[in-house]
């Protein structure tokens, strides 16, 4: 399923659009629980992204320690 809520009461789910006021209170829910999750996703991606570059800077400093060869 794909889904777009554009902001003006429309929601495309595999490009048919609905308006928001016609579906029932459980799909709404559902498609609350959607964004609720896909905003939870983007920010453990960042917070994966962050942990990432302090894992890359991690091994820098490891390797700047160690004798040269």
């Amino acid at each position: 399923m794909t889904g777009n809520n554009n902001g003006a009461g429309i929601v495309t789910i595999d490009e048919v659009e609905y308006s928001l006021a016609d579906l029932s209170s459980d799909v709404q829910a559902q498609l609350g629980s959607i964004q609720a999750v896909d905003r939870r996703i983007a920010s453990v991606n960042e917070e994966l992204a962050i942990l990432q570059t302090a894992r890359i800077a991690y091994g820098n400093a490891v390797k700047d320690m160690l004798p040269q060869r």
